[in-house]
Parts: structure tokens; sequence; C-alpha cells
């Protein structure tokens, strides 16, 4: 096989090597197929050059190869004939040592710029990592301060005592900010490691092209072989029984091998339905960590941070008193709407040539504030308190005294005094027609309280969250 191949060009000729040509054309595959695929199918291959009509690849493992061939080769055998090399077919041998993986389309953070993933990942399907997501520009507050120091003791590598790592919460709260931030740390400490991340989605799309092309051998020696997989959304495989088989033998398999699971969710193991009981089981043998809906405080920090960032990217644009407080204390719903928000200011401010005020910003962002402004009533504050004592309303609206239905009362009637608009009088009527006299000495009680007892404080800061998601 020659060493050299001449390329016709339409507008010059010259020499390249087939890698130099496969490198040039593929980019107009990136174009036509979309970004995901061009990572996971096309870019892994290096071209060898045509053969006798035949177009000579080498694949990291038979499955790429064997679906290339299904799906994409004549789009390929057209990029090629474009340019000067027209096949009949194409042909993929597998010799993982033959490629080179250091031009990987993922986003490099710029700490870890020299970090190439290794020979030892060429055949692993990780999902591009996002640059922005490190350890470095996550902001650490209470509601998930646990789960960032269990993301960072798994980055350390070395013994853990807890697998997997289940990280759960909604939407917004860092729990894939925290997943990539683990695969770039990790990757960064121990440059041999192989570090496989993917969604759950993704997992259960490559168990059924592997089904479906025969090829379950290569998907086991892909999944089964890692330092360390990361499953984000798992929730995802719920009710999709095979898939769920395959995963509960992964998981089996890889902590037998002592190696490292990370997990993300929704929800809990126990809260998710339609997932099979031995796999619940299995998610709570480790650590179960939930990143809690962020408070006033973790907000404001998110937002400081990301401001300096945007004013390095708009050096012209003034960010002016109060707005920062503004916006953390209006936008409370998850991180991603409340970093859109600023985004938005930003643009809006360099486009045209304004300081950013809280009169623009109102003016800027009122359907997002809009969204925001939730109204919460007293019977749902009700029935939320007496969900999280375990308590029935019919409790909470009685005349008992004890301290255990007492205190929960008190906690009510203190949340509908601070996030309803409605009177005391109104509100002692809603609590089974007390009068108002007893809603303000709720309310102060409950104030005393959160200064002195911290589970009465976190109960309160809990239930507001909620209440206002």
């Amino acid at each position: 096989m020659a060493a050299e191949l001449r390329v016709a060009r339409t507008d010059m000729a010259y020499d390249e090597t087939p890698s130099q040509s496969w490198g040039r054309m593929r980019e107009a595959l990136r174009k036509d197929i979309g970004r995901d695929a061009f990572v996971n199918w096309i870019e892994p291959l290096e071209f060898l050059g045509p053969e006798g009509g035949i177009g000579r690849f080498v694949a990291p493992t038979s499955f790429v190869g064997t679906w290339v061939e299904r799906n994409y080769a004549d789009a390929v055998r057209s990029l090629l004939a474009e340019n000067g090399m027209p096949v009949n077919r194409l042909e993929f041998s597998v010799n993982p040592v033959a490629l080179d993986f250091k031009n990987r389309a993922a986003p490099v953070p710029a700490r870890a710029a020299d970090v190439a993933a290794p020979d030892s990942e060429v055949d692993l399907p990780n999902s591009p990592l996002d640059g922005r997501f490190t350890f470095e520009n996550f902001v650490v507050g209470k509601p998930n301060e646990l789960a960032h120091a269990a993301a960072r003791r798994v980055a350390e590598g070395g013994a853990v005592t807890f697998n997997p790592l289940f990280l759960y919460g909604g939407v917004g709260l860092g729990k894939t900010h925290l997943m990539h931030a683990i695969a770039w740390e990790f990757r960064s400490s121990q440059p041999d490691a192989r570090v496989l991340y993917l969604s759950a989605e993704q997992f259960m799309y490559r168990f059924v092209s592997a089904l479906r092309f025969k090829d379950m051998h290569g998907f086991k020696e892909m999944f089964r072989s890692v330092d360390l997989l990361m499953v984000d959304d798992v929730q995802f495989i719920a009710g999709k029984d095979s898939t769920q088989d395959e995963f509960f033998h992964t998981f089996n398999a890889l902590i037998d091998q002592q190696k490292q699971i990370v997990i993300s969710a929704d929800r809990a193991p126990g809260e998710i339905d339609g997932l099979e009981e031995r796999i619940k089981s299995r998610l709570q043998w480790g650590l179960v960590v939930d990143l809690h809906p962020t408070d006033y405080e973790l907000r404001l920090g998110i937002l400081q941070a990301k401001a300096e960032a945007q004013s390095l990217q708009n050096p012209g644009v003034v960010i002016g008193p109060g707005v920062i407080e503004f916006l953390a204390h209006r936008i409370s719903s998850n991180v991603r709407v409340l970093e859109g928000a600023l985004t938005r200011l930003f643009a809006f401010a360099s486009l045209v040539g304004r300081e950013i005020t809280l009169d623009m910003t109102q003016e800027c962002l009122a359907d997002i504030l809009r969204a925001s402004e939730r109204k919460v009533t007293i019977d749902e504050i009700i029935r939320k308190v007496a969900d999280h004592y375990t308590l029935r309303i019919s409790d909470l609206l009685s005349a008992r005294r004890a301290r255990s239905v007492a205190r929960p009362r008190q906690v009510a009637m203190y949340l509908a005094k601070m996030l309803t608009s409605r009177s005391l009088p109104e509100i002692g009527r809603k609590f089974g027609g007390r009068d108002h006299t007893t809603v303000i000495h709720a309310v102060r009680k409950v104030e005393e309280l959160k200064l002195t007892d911290s589970q009465v404080a976190e109960d309160v800061e809990l239930l507001r969250r909620m209440l206002e998601a």
C-alpha cells in the first residue's frame, strides 16, 4: 500500500498522505451528519487510502466499522470520488494502536489543554466533555457541598470507600457539571486510565446497535474494561428490560473488578418508577447524594462568578449595583435559567451600549421574571408541610398541642406569612379558625428557632425552596 497518495484538486495538485487527505475531507461529513454522530463514528477512523477500488480504513472496533459501513458508506464513497479517489466499497480493519486521538473534538479546558486522551481509550465512545465544566468553575454552597466533596474524592482516583457514587437532583443543579469535572480531573491525574462518560440513552442506543449487528462481545469488552464508568440520567433506562439487564451485569462486572462507577439521575434510586429492584439495590450500595435546590447565597455566588467571566468577554459592559442581588432573589428555579438571564443581559447591554441597571434588567428579562413569579397558596403550604413532617393535614388544622404537631403548624404559619400576601386573620382562619395573634406568635417563634435550632432552619429553607421551585 502506497505511503503517499496524489490527490487531484480543481485548484491545485499536490502530494498528500491518506491521513492528510482524510483530515481535510471528513470536515464535509461533520456538516452533513452533525457533530455528535461525527465524533462517535467518523472521527475515530483512520484512512489508509484507496487500493483496487476499495477504500481502506482502520476502525477502533469492528462495531464502529460495521456501523459506518451500514450507515455512512454512500456518503464516504461520494466524498472520496469528489476528491479523485473513486472506490466501489469500503473495508475496515481493527488496529487501535495505529490510531492517534490527539485531536478529539471535545473542547479542552485551559488548565488541561495538554492532556490528550491516552491510546488505551481509542475504543471508548465518550460523549464530548464540556471544557467549562471543571471543578474550578463549580461554585460550592451548602446545597451542593457534599456532592462536590464526593465528586472530588472520586476524581482523585485510588481506593474510594463508596461505589457507586449516585448524584441526583432537579434540572440545572449541577449534576452534569460534576460528572464532566470528575472525568476531566480523573483523566488529568491518571493519563493511562480508561474513562467512559455517556448518557443512559447512549448506553441503550449502543446496546441495541450491538444486538442488531451481533457484536455483543465488542459491547461487553468496551463497557467492562474501563477504570471509571460514568452514566448520566440513568432514569431513561427505566422500563427498558433488556437494557436494564445488561446494565445490571455491566455494573456487577465493574464492581467485582473494583472499578469506580458514577451515576446521575433526576430522582433517588428508590423513586425511579420502572427501574428493577435489583438495580435500585445496587445503586444504593454506595453513596447517594442529593443536590438540593440552590439557596440565595449559592445563587449569588454563582452569579458573581459568571458575571466576572462575562465581564472579561465583554470588557465595555458595566453591571450596576443591586443587579446581581436582584437576580439571585428573583430567579430561584435553577442555575441554567439564572445563567441564561445573565448572558442575555450582557448581550443586550453590549449591543445597545448601555450599563446593566435594575431598570434595564426588568425590561430585558420581563418574560423570565414573570415566569419566576409563581403564586404560592396557603393550601399548598399546608400540604407540603404535612408531607415533610409525615402528618395528616387534619392534624395541622386540629387543636392538638403536642410538640410533634405544634411545631410543624408554626412552620406552616411562618411560611404562609413569608410566601403569600394573605393577611394574618386570613392565615389564622386557614389553620382551623385560629386568631391572628396565634399566627404572630408562630412567626416570631420560628424566627427565633431559625437562629438557635439548625434543624428548624434547614426544614424552613428546604420547604421554602420546594414551594418556590
